[in-house]
């Protein structure tokens, strides 16, 4: 049987609502809970997706909203789909509002600006995490870094790196018999770099990677005539773009990174 499912949504962090729902879920022994938390909530569109997922999952919403509209939205949609929906911060607002007779500010995350800038890491992380191997297209336009690169060229790892440097990364991999999202296309190029490697060292990479997974190096991953061919059809996705490449071959991450940096603080347009 599935674990009942919970969901924590929230316009800041939502760590205030993960505690509360914690808190609560530990009077009842009735066995574990899944949570999933949905973090930096702005509009309409990203509510209405996640009571979609609520709804699949048949789970429960916990939810802190600081915006009204937001609030009243989310609650509609979950009474619409049939779902429970508890607004946890809203009720001490309102009582707050009326006992003080003073507007609510009705800005997310206040009570974290004393820390402001480990959240924005934090935030930067959650994007990458989300945004990570291509997996929802989205990204690339919230994104303040879009990484294009082959398999293995180190594009998960990087993201992480530069999320701790409080930079929103979005990635995407780029395969012969993919094609790439069209969103790539309609982004800034300023903001796209693609990764670029060596054949064989890709290949040394690829074959040190099935052998730790316990496979044979002769998998169509790890030859080097397939690699050929998809770093090619890289060359032809940058060109098409029209973004900066960087050469990872014999790079750390730390490095690229640090390239990376540098190329935002001086202005793109220099191939390294």
């Amino acid at each position: 049987m599935e674990k009942p499912m919970i969901f924590v949504i929230s316009d800041s962090v939502g760590e205030t609502a993960e505690l509360v729902v914690k808190a609560a879920l530990s009077q009842f022994d009735d066995g574990p809970y899944e949570l999933q938390r949905i973090p930096y909530v702005e509009d309409k569109e990203t509510l209405e997706e996640a009571v979609q997922q609520a709804k699949e999952k048949n789970a429960l919403i916990g939810f802190t909203l600081v915006i009204p509209e937001l609030r009243e939205h989310l609650l509609e949609q979950a009474d619409k789909n049939g779902l429970e929906c508890i607004d946890i911060m809203g009720p001490m607002m309102d009582g707050m509002h009326r006992f003080f007779q003073t507007e609510p500010r009705l800005e997310p995350g206040l009570v974290h600006k004393l820390d402001e800038d480990y959240f924005k890491r934090v935030e930067a992380i959650e994007f990458a995490v989300r945004y990570d191997d291509g997996r929802d297209p989205r990204g690339i336009s919230r994104a303040d870094i879009v990484l294009i690169g082959v398999s293995r060229t180190s594009k998960t790892p990087l993201s992480q790196y530069l999320a701790h440097k409080r930079l929103k990364v979005a990635n995407v991999p780029i395969v012969p018999e993919v094609e790439p999202p069209e969103e790539l296309f309609r982004v800034d190029p300023k903001k796209c770099i693609g990764l670029k490697i060596s054949p064989e060292k890709l290949n040394d990479i690829r074959r040190e990677r099935l052998k730790a997974l316990g496979l044979g190096d002769q998998a169509s991953y790890a030859n080097l005539e397939r690699i050929k061919q998809e770093l090619e059809h890289f060359n032809n996705i940058v060109e098409k773009i029209g973004c900066d490449v960087i050469d990872v071959s014999h790079k750390a991450v730390e490095e690229t990174a640090n390239v990376i940096i540098n190329k935002l603080r001086n202005g793109f347009g220099t191939s390294n």
